[in-house]
């Protein structure tokens, strides 16, 4: 066919021991949005390593435009039209915008870099994408939106005929994301092939006209109609059997219980005002909004990062004065799952056992502070069997895990401590279909338990599965609150309602203003 840009046959590579990709075929073609799938270690970061340049294939053949083509290095790949935006941002916040997308071949005058004339070409790339940006503006300043649009602004620069967007909406707000699909409509319009790694199936079949589904190294589905399949057919093809709702056991919250947590009429430096929140013994309690809501910021307040200004906050109904995580743990008995697991979960560099028991050097240590190894080890080995951590062995770094197993381990160190209060944020982001499963379980099994959680997540499917109830943010105020009954129409659109009905008001507002 002349519309098959880049056609991968029986893709293999080998690592030392490892058969990361076995035969993968992909077929991408001009104008396709084109999902490729498949649970952490499937083999599509590999792949994606082999389409830019950065790993050469032990086998097969990549054709480019009919033609065998050997990507030798990703600035090879990019020449021949091949784009990338990772998760992680791959831009110099120092630089301006202009100098960021013309960065691959910034025009010069005389052998020497022409900033001035880098404004036309970076003023068109993102009049493309429909971006209203200061070129010169430097991209530290930019939202984690933007800095991923001038990605893509980046590979219309170079020409990409085919862009790869991995996990492209994890750190997006809904508005956002929808935004980014916008832009994806575009470039498919003039005939780019986009390819969209994602987690979150709701968006590959919002978005996606074509599936690739790997599996163990292996292409299960090769380049078909997304419209040919379900949801549940493409999750079955992912695990390799069917993904039913999560059979958790039942579990009762007593909602005449003391709160452990109270939050009353709180107000802090970041802007929060009259906040007024309890979690009692077993219950799940949502923190839900958008991006810029407040909920990641109130619970640092309520943690010592930030400084609170009014109201209090009491916990087991005794008021209490947090200045630090580390007093928020050893004298109140709350653990927090940060959102950043790489930055602030896990210690990356370290063995699994030290990041486990690092809550409880303190418990552990003897004379002049030493820390028994064997104890220490039997706490580790504890969890990561009660956890199902997925590690060759203790001494493991924790950068060596999987994003899923890193994510336990930095709950597993919470619980070693014996937190008496857990503060979940966004737990799941870039995590797989299974391991997803995997984690609501563990909450759900630790609330069942008595633990109670503060849960924030932007993953409204994440929200209805677990939460007990969903108290809605918006402009650092609570909005609104949901009763959940585990009903994803039904109570997705409750609280969809109240942030809407949140937006409209603030529209009127600033017209009887103006």
């Amino acid at each position: 066919m002349n519309d098959v840009l880049l056609d991968c046959q029986d893709i293999v590579k080998v690592f030392p021991g490892v058969r990361a990709l076995d035969g993968v075929g992909l077929r991408l073609t001009a104008g396709s949005v084109h999902a490729l799938l498949g649970e952490n270690g499937a083999g599509k970061s590999t792949l994606i390593k082999v389409l830019t340049g950065v790993y050469s294939p032990d086998g097969g053949q990549l054709l480019w435009l009919g033609e065998q083509v050997r990507l030798r290095s990703p600035l090879e790949a990019t020449r021949t039209g091949i784009g990338v935006v990772h998760q992680e941002r791959n831009l110099i916040p120092g630089f301006s915008v202009a100098e960021n997308i013309t960065l691959q071949s910034p025009p010069s005058r005389r052998g020497l870099v022409d900033r001035d004339a880098m404004t036309e070409p970076a003023l068109r790339c993102l009049a493309e994408l429909g971006l209203d940006i200061d070129p010169h503006r430097p991209v530290r300043e930019l939202s984690v939106a933007q800095q991923q649009l001038v990605e893509i602004a980046k590979a219309l620069y170079t020409d990409s005929k085919v862009l790869l967007l991995d996990e492209p909406t994890a750190s997006l707000s809904p508005q956002e994301a929808e935004r980014l699909f916008d832009v994806v409509r575009r470039l498919t319009a003039r005939g780019t092939c986009v390819v969209f790694v994602s987690h979150r199936l709701e968006e590959v079949f919002a978005v996606c006209d074509t599936v690739t589904v790997l599996r163990d190294g292996r292409s299960v589905l090769e380049s078909s109609p997304l419209s040919d399949h379900t949801h549940d057919d493409v999750v079955r093809l992912m695990v390799g059997r069917a993904h039913a709702a999560a059979e958790m056991s039942p579990r009762d919250v007593d909602s005449g219980a003391a709160p452990v947590l109270s939050l009353d009429r709180l107000s802090t430096a970041d802007g929060h005002e009259d906040i007024c929140l309890e979690v009692r013994p077993g219950e799940i309690v949502g923190l839900y909004g958008l991006v810029g809501a407040g909920r990641s910021e109130l619970v640092k307040a309520v943690l010592g990062l930030d400084r609170c200004t009014g109201g209090e906050i009491r916990v087991h109904g005794r008021t209490a004065r947090i200045s630090s995580p580390r007093q928020a743990l050893h004298r109140y008995g709350i653990g927090y799952l940060t959102e950043n697991r790489k930055e602030e979960g896990v210690f990356l560099d370290q063995p699994i056992h030290r990041n486990i028991t690092v809550t409880v050097w303190r418990r552990l240590a003897r004379v002049l502070g030493f820390v028994p190894a064997r104890e220490e080890r039997r706490i580790a080995q504890d969890l990561v069997d009660r956890l199902g951590i997925r590690v060759f062995g203790l001494d493991q770094t924790a950068g060596e895990l999987s994003g899923g197993n890193q994510q336990k381990v930095s709950l597993a160190k919470w619980l070693a401590a014996d937190t008496r209060l857990l503060i979940v944020d966004e737990p799941t982001v870039g995590v797989d279909v299974r391991t997803k499963q995997a984690f609501h379980e563990l909450l759900w099994e630790l609330a069942r338990d008595g633990l109670p959680i503060l849960l924030i997540s932007s993953d409204l499917p994440e929200m209805v599965t677990l939460a007990d109830r969903v108290v809605v943010m918006a402009d650092h105020r609570i909005r609104g609150e949901v009763a959940n009954d585990h009903d994803y129409a039904r109570t997705s659109e409750r609280i969809i309602r109240i942030i809407h009905d949140r937006a409209a008001s603030a529209v009127a507002t600033k017209a009887d203003a103006g």
